[in-house]
């Protein structure tokens, strides 16, 4: 969503929700020596040694066609990924566009697939987790946007879209009758659009469903409510969970079911409709009867920190005491509404911002409530939906081909300590980006490996670092990078405390 919520609105009334509950199952260990792909263990992550897996990672969405990274400096490159993981991200969320996929009806583009792989073979190299992500912001070109085929498009429009397509902008051509209703259309089941959405979704798994590093798929990017969007901002009416569950459910289900006709394994992932992830109002979606790997996708963005950086409040307001509530509601009811569907639940996208207060305290939620993240983005690769909106704050560098103009204030907060694999049950977790002290506490369980927590040497720790462990044993050189842990038997909890020398 990006800076794209400005315009969207402090009127909001937040709703307080539940804190995560840890789940009591387990799943029985895979085979280690098969390709390393994450399944879901109640609200937990796991790999195939049966190790809780928590994600850091950015996205990366080249919106401009051909829809994927060149291989040069500007876009992703084999040192890309390399950089990715020395600073301990472990998970891109890459964008797959549908009009990729499919340009014409009915026609898979092998050769996007091919030319997108190139990039998950190089994330995979880095031992890096993929979620693979069909994108889309304001339906295509046509309205400023990309993501779904303009044949798709044109078999969606009705008599509202005679009129000229809307000159608003990100996002507030959203908010228009020419774009809400051809959501409207695409819900109420448009036969050919939602055969085709599927079948490009089992081309996509036919192509990766055995590669090492998979993290599932992300179904559609950030799906409009249609002409429900005004329900959907107001709390009086809690929200729109109905346009969740009557209409944007019945579609991705769909896409779903196609999918595991090719893959009955790997993780597929809903998302809520847009304005979930700026109001913190409840979502609606429901348990999948029969479905064990399903997750959900949720986007974390403040309004009222939009509105300033959008320039459409001219008065400069301190809202990082509303923004840190805001944040904290949106992260709690993503959790609670993953419970209420029997998913997983990742934070998939948040920050677009140089607003360093914001990165802080959503990494601080998250943490509090172990939960995985995508930084929104990882470079800015000309986003066509924010150019006018200073799409530079997005991303990660101040010059896309130079990966030393990394930005040193954002990657001190987004670069931290943190358990890439545990040999257990999370308990709890923090992390201070300022002294760099981590603390973590597991319960252990049976695994068939160890504890990996991630150590961000350069940037928190130049010195080394102290550690001091109860539970467990340290199975790694001191200061190393990769802390690795081996629990002690009979040990009813592990704790962690690691600080700068």
């Amino acid at each position: 969503m990006r800076i794209r919520m400005a315009g969207l609105l402090a009127i909001l009334l937040l709703s307080a929700c539940g804190s995560p509950e840890p789940p009591t199952s387990s799943v029985a260990p895979r085979d280690a020596e098969a390709a390393p792909q994450l399944r879901r263990d109640g609200r937990w992550l796991v790999d195939p040694q049966n190790r809780v897996v928590l994600v850091h990672g950015v996205n990366a969405v080249w919106k401009l066609p051909p829809y994927y990274p060149p291989d040069d400096a500007e876009g992703f490159t084999a040192r890309d990924a390399q950089w990715l993981r020395e600073q301990g991200f472990n998970g891109v969320r890459l964008g797959v566009l549908w009009a990729g996929v499919m340009p014409q009806e009915g026609v898979i583009d092998n050769a996007y697939l091919q030319a997108s792989d190139r990039v998950v073979q190089l994330l995979a190299a880095q031992k890096i987790w993929t979620l693979y992500d069909f994108h889309q912001d304001m339906m295509s070109e046509e309205f400023g946007g990309e993501g779904v085929p303009a044949w798709a498009v044109e078999k969606l429009k009705g008599p509202l879209n005679t009129l000229p397509p809307p000159q608003l902008g990100f996002p507030f051509n959203y908010f228009t009758p020419q774009v809400s209703t051809l959501f409207d259309h695409l819900w109420a089941g448009q036969a050919e659009v939602w055969a085709s959405h599927a079948q490009a979704w089992t081309a996509v798994a036919r192509r990766w469903r055995d590669q090492a590093y998979h993290m599932g798929y992300d179904l559609l990017n950030e799906p409009w409510a249609g002409t429900l969007w005004i329900n959907c901002l107001n709390p009086a009416l809690g929200g729109c969970p109905d346009a969740d569950r009557d209409k944007i459910q019945p579609f991705m289900d769909n896409a779903r079911r196609a999918l595991r006709s090719v893959d009955a394994a790997n993780l597929v992932w809903f998302e809520p409709q847009l304005l979930a992830g700026g109001s913190g109002l409840r979502t609606g979606f429901t348990p999948v009867v029969g479905e064990s790997q399903l997750g959900y996708s949720f986007h974390n963005y403040c309004p009222h920190a939009a509105l300033l950086q959008s320039g459409a409040l001219p008065i400069p307001l301190d809202l990082s005491q509303t923004c840190r509530y805001f944040i904290d509601q949106v992260t709690a009811q993503g959790e609670a509404a993953a419970r209420r569907m029997d998913a997983v639940a990742a934070m998939s996208e948040f920050g677009a911002s140089d607003d360093l207060t914001i990165i802080r305290d959503t990494l601080a939620a998250a943490d509090a409530n172990l939960g995985n993240w995508f930084y929104w983005q990882y470079k800015n690769w000309r986003d066509p939906t924010t150019q006018s909106q200073g799409s530079g704050a997005q991303g990660l560098f101040a010059d896309d081909t130079d990966l030393s103009s990394a930005k040193p204030d954002k990657l001190r907060l987004l670069v931290r300590t943190y358990p890439q694999a545990t040999a257990g049950i999370p308990l709890a977790m923090s992390f201070d980006p300022d002294s760099g002290e981590f603390s973590y506490r597991y319960t252990p369980r049976a695994a068939q490996g160890l504890t990996e927590i991630y150590v961000p040497l350069a940037l928190h720790y130049p010195q080394g670092y102290q550690l001091q462990l109860s539970g467990a044993l340290q199975r790694s050189a001191d200061n190393a990078a990769l802390l690795l842990l081996e629990n002690v038997p009979g040990a009813g909890e592990v704790s962690v405390l690691l600080r700068p020398r």
